[in-house]
């Protein structure tokens, strides 16, 4: 007996089809799926960005995240610096040049993707992705709660 429903298998089916395609994209660079998520984050972010940022957006845990940054320092790629109470990830000359190989190509065609949409789409698209999360979350305090 199945517990979830056919459209949760579905939405649960496309969640893990879009991970693949990330994944797929992660290896084909030879990158963990951490590394890409880290590359990723400093992308969008500009080439620095606080620590405890790199775990809000890109959603890893803060284990996953100083494992992925451990490996990128030592190879070169990145440089932590103070800032304050925390710390600032920075990319070397190295990690932005394989930033450049690799997130902003899959920042690009995410771009290329929504572009090409009609951009009423677009926005229920993310109208209800945010509904989705939001009762979501509702839900999962509830659950709490009778805990």
């Amino acid at each position: 007996m199945a517990y979830t429903s056919r459209d949760m298998r579905r939405f649960n089916h496309l969640l893990q089809e879009t991970d693949a395609v990330y994944h797929e994209m992660a290896q084909h660079w030879g990158l963990s799926d951490s590394v890409m998520g880290v590359l990723y984050t400093l992308c969008d972010a500009g080439g620095r960005c606080r620590l405890r940022d790199i775990c809000y957006w890109s959603g890893m845990t803060k284990q996953t995240v100083n494992s992925a940054l451990r490996r990128m320092e030592g190879d070169g790629l990145i440089y932590l610096e103070s800032a304050g109470r925390g710390k600032d990830v920075c990319l070397t000359p190295e990690g932005e040049a394989l930033v450049q190989r690799t997130a902003r190509r899959v920042i690009q065609a995410e771009n290329q993707v929504f572009a090409a949409w009609p951009q009423e789409d677009v926005e229920q698209y993310l109208a209800l992705t945010r509904r989705f999360q939001e009762a979501l979350a509702q839900k999962a305090r509830e659950i709490k709660e009778e805990s």
